[in-house]
């Protein structure tokens, strides 16, 4: 049963690559589709069952071009997120949501006017996947550079606690309750430093990815 199973999954993952393979090997000549689409007298463009509309454009030709200018960088960018490796995919987030936005306003802004203040719709996501990214350098950094490994100090601090050793905050705080003092109360700068932290973040990224991938079998 087992032996049964891992080949249906490696049967849908290979045809899943495929499907991957296919749209990147014609990426290039998805530019070239609006030169060979018939073009109508009011400039709309009729294929099969589906009209298309200049939406602003001087005919649908030029409308076709403009989307597959945003959508194959966007597709491909997508990929390389889900299959990337590198410490640093993370800022492949940025262009992914540029091109997004991008996307977003030539089909659905009501007016006629593009690429005007989609970049500032970039700034709330530069503001958390830099900080990240950089953290993340500055960690590995600290490890191969300087051989300051946080994760495993705080391993073995970890193990330590577990053997009975307590750290003068634990008896600190022990103290207090003999004395019937308060405890120390982490404030809101604490509390957020905790919950926004480099590592919980990396967490739920790598999470979100996994799942993707976990989705679609694109695990190497």
């Amino acid at each position: 049963m087992t032996t049964k199973y891992k080949k249906q999954k490696a049967k849908k993952k290979i045809f899943l690559e495929s499907i991957l393979v296919f749209f990147i090997a014609i990426s290039p000549f998805l530019y070239k589709v609006y030169e060979y689409l018939p073009i109508n007298s009011d400039g709309s463009i009729s294929l099969l069952w589906i009209t298309l509309e200049p939406n602003g454009f001087e005919d649908a030709s030029f409308y076709i071009w403009f989307l597959t200018t945003k959508i194959v960088p966007l597709y491909l960018l997508i990929f390389w997120f889900l299959t990337s490796r590198d410490w640093w995919y993370h800022i492949i987030i940025i262009p992914i949501a540029m091109y997004a936005f991008q996307l977003f306003e030539v089909i659905f802004d009501s007016d006629l006017q593009i690429e005007t203040d989609n970049i500032w719709w970039l700034i709330p996501i530069c503001l958390i996947t830099i900080p990240f990214v950089y953290f993340i350098r500055i960690k590995l950094y600290d490890k191969h550079v300087h051989g300051i490994d946080l994760e495993a100090i705080d391993a073995e601090l970890e193990e330590l606690k577990k053997k009975g050793f307590k750290s003068d905050s634990v008896s600190t705080n022990e103290e207090s309750i003999s004395n019937n003092e308060p405890l120390a109360i982490p404030s809101l700068s604490e509390e957020l430093n905790s919950k926004l932290s480099t590592g919980n973040i990396e967490h739920m990224l790598k999470g979100f990815q996994e799942r993707i991938q976990g989705w679609l079998n694109f695990k190497f």
